[in-house]
C-alpha cells in the first residue's frame, strides 16, 4: 500500500503580479503537474475573433488581431482592479447553447480610433506626431439578452423584461472584463504610455472594430497563457560534516567559501565553522565546483566530503509571474482547482472500472 501524502504550501512572498511559496511533502510528478496546469491548463479570457469595419493604417488586419490577441484581459469578479478566476463567469464558447455567441461565452469590445478626429484634442507640441492607439482604447460594449436566445447563469441583480417574449433579459459580464493595460501599479507609474500599444496612426488613418474575448487554456493557444514564469527548484539539503571540517585551518575553510559559485556557505565570525547562508534554498544551483575543491582537500579519495549539497525530493521552490490576466494567487489557487478536478475524475473512472 503506498504511504499516503498530504502536500503543504508555505508562502514566502506574495503580490498581484508575482508569488513565491514552497510546496512540501510531495514529490517531483505533484510539482510538475501543478507548473504545467498553471502554464497550459487554468481557463482565462483572450480576444479571439476580431471583426473590422475599417483599417487603413499600416498594418493589415491578421496582425493588428494577432497582437490584439496577446493582451491579457482581466476578469474582475468584485468590481475591483483585482484579476480573478472566470471559470465560473463563462461557458467555453464550444460548451455554450447558443448559436454564435452570448454574453455567458464572450465578450464584446470595440475600438474606433480616428487620427483626423483625435488630434485636435491633442496639446500642440504632439499633434505633428503619430497617434497611438493602446488597449485603453479598447472598451467594453455592455449588452443585454433574451433567455429565449441563449441560457445561461443569472449572475447580477440588475434585470431587463423583452418585450416581445416578455422574458427576462441578463445584464452581460462586460461591465467586469477590461484589459489589462499594466502589470502592476509600478509600472503604471514608469510607463509613458497608456496601455499596451497596438498599433500608430497617421493623417487620414482610421481603425475601427469589434473584438470578441473568449475563455480558452493555453493548450489550445498560447494567449491565453496566465503566466509568463512559472518554475520551481529542487529545495537544497546542505550537510556539513562539523567533524571532518574542525580537521580543516581556516584557510581551507576560506577556500571552501570562495569555490562556491552560487555563495552558499559562509564562515562564522565568532567560532570560524563553515555554515549555510540564510538564503541557501535561493542561491544553490548543485554546481560541481565545490565537490572537485574539496576532492582535492581529502587526504584520502574514500573520506567523507566536508560538505555535501543535495536536492530534496519532496521539497520544492515555486515562482510564479503572471501575465496581467489574473493575480498570481488567483493562478495558484485555480490550477489547484483543476488539478483536484482531474483527480476526482480519474478516481470515478477508476470506481468505473471496478464496477
Amino acid at each position: 500500500m503506498p504511504q499516503q501524502r498530504f502536500p503543504k504550501i508555505e508562502i514566502l512572498s506574495i503580490a498581484p503580479h508575482a508569488i513565491r511559496f514552497i510546496l512540501s511533502e510531495t514529490d517531483t510528478s505533484m510539482a510538475n503537474a501543478l507548473r504545467r496546469i498553471m502554464i497550459a491548463e487554468v481557463p482565462t479570457l483572450a480576444i479571439d475573433l476580431v471583426e473590422y469595419s475599417e483599417n487603413s493604417s499600416v498594418l493589415n488586419d491578421e496582425y493588428i488581431a494577432h497582437r490584439l490577441g496577446l493582451i491579457p484581459i482581466r476578469y474582475s469578479p468584485d468590481g475591483s482592479a483585482k484579476g480573478g478566476d472566470c471559470n465560473q463567469a463563462f461557458l467555453s464558447h464550444r460548451e455554450c447553447v447558443c448559436y454564435d455567441r452570448c454574453p455567458r461565452c464572450s465578450v464584446e469590445l470595440e475600438l474606433d480610433v480616428n487620427f483626423d478626429k483625435v488630434n485636435p484634442t491633442r496639446p500642440d507640441q504632439e499633434r505633428d506626431l503619430s497617434l497611438t492607439v493602446s488597449s485603453k482604447d479598447l472598451v467594453s460594449v455592455t449588452t443585454v439578452s433574451c433567455d429565449r436566445l441563449c441560457r445561461y447563469d443569472v449572475l447580477f441583480s440588475i434585470i431587463f423584461i423583452c418585450a416581445k417574449h416578455q422574458t427576462l433579459l441578463q445584464l452581460s459580464n462586460n461591465m467586469l472584463v477590461s484589459p489589462a493595460h499594466f502589470l502592476n501599479e509600478e509600472e503604471q507609474d514608469e510607463s509613458h504610455d497608456e496601455g499596451i500599444s497596438i498599433v500608430k496612426l497617421g493623417p487620414g488613418q482610421h481603425l475601427k472594430l469589434k473584438a470578441i474575448a473568449r475563455m480558452g487554456i493555453s493548450k489550445e493557444h498560447a494567449k491565453w497563457c496566465p503566466v509568463a514564469v512559472a518554475t520551481y527548484r529542487f529545495w537544497p539539503i546542505i550537510t556539513i560534516n562539523e567533524e571532518a571540517c574542525n580537521m580543516l585551518t581556516l584557510e581551507q575553510k576560506q577556500e571552501l567559501v570562495d569555490a562556491c559559485p552560487d555563495r552558499i556557505l559562509e564562515l562564522d565570525e565568532i567560532t570560524g565553522n563553515l555554515v549555510a547562508v540564510e538564503n541557501a534554498y535561493e542561491l544553490a544551483t548543485f554546481t560541481e565546483d565545490l565537490k572537485m575543491t574539496q576532492h582535492a582537500m581529502k587526504k584520502r579519495p574514500e573520506d567523507d566530503d566536508f560538505v555535501t549539497v543535495e536536492h530534496s525530493t519532496d521539497k520544492f521552490v515555486f515562482s510564479v509571474e503572471t501575465t496581467g490576466a489574473m493575480d498570481a494567487e488567483e493562478v495558484l489557487m485555480s490550477a489547484l482547482r483543476v488539478l483536484k478536478d482531474k483527480l476526482n475524475y480519474l478516481a470515478a473512472e477508476v470506481e468505473k472500472l471496478k464496477d
